[in-house]
């Protein structure tokens, strides 16, 4: 899953929610280097995406896409359902989607240092451009846009766009599917 998603399966702990954000930004073992709320996010991080990888509506999103994508298809799939989770936020969360955003980035700057310092830079345009953007179509294509620029070689992520508009109806439908088995997971996990 993308920010989103992993920020909004967080629920209310704030060391949680950071752990959770730091997921992409934190690679290897933990070994305490945060506080212990914190690496509790982390591994939950890690396992939502192991769950989403191997889950069959997640799956089959991907084989929708065309095989020119390659390993990128999860990728754009996470995204993707990053964009129907901000579409159909009413339908999961108690709290607006622009409130959530506000709250959750108080609590990653209050947590500051604990974050590293490329995480501290993209903080103010992941809250401020990139996640309401995720409402739009057009904002999920900049956004691979993005990611595909920052890969040093080429790749098809600019062109997901394309396929995100080719499939929307069964993509969102498997995305129907699969979230209320990725909250149970998660509700799971960390009880």
């Amino acid at each position: 899953m993308n920010f989103l998603a992993h920020l909004f399966l967080s629920g209310a702990d704030p060391e949680l929610l950071v752990g959770n954000l730091l997921g992409d930004f934190v690679k290897g073992r933990l070994d305490g280097h945060f506080p212990a709320g914190i690496e509790r996010g982390i591994w939950l991080h890690r396992r939502i995406d192991s769950f989403a990888g191997r889950n069959l509506h997640f799956l089959r999103s991907k084989r929708r896409l065309d095989a020119y994508f390659g390993h990128y298809r999860g990728v754009l799939v996470d995204l993707f359902y990053d964009h129907f989770l901000a579409v159909q936020w009413d339908v999961y969360a108690d709290v607006p989607l622009q409130p959530f955003l506000s709250w959750a980035r108080r609590i990653v700057l209050e947590h500051g240092e604990n974050l590293p310092e490329r995480l501290t830079r993209a903080v103010p345009v992941i809250f401020a451009e990139l996640l309401p953007s995720y409402l739009e179509v057009e904002g999920i294509e900049r956004a691979l846009q993005r990611m595909s620029a920052r890969i040093a070689r080429p790749n098809p992520l600019g062109d997901g766009g394309a396929e995100l508009r080719r499939h929307y109806e069964g993509l969102s439908d498997d995305f129907r599917k699969f979230m209320p088995e990725l909250q149970g997971f998660v509700r799971e996990e960390i009880s």
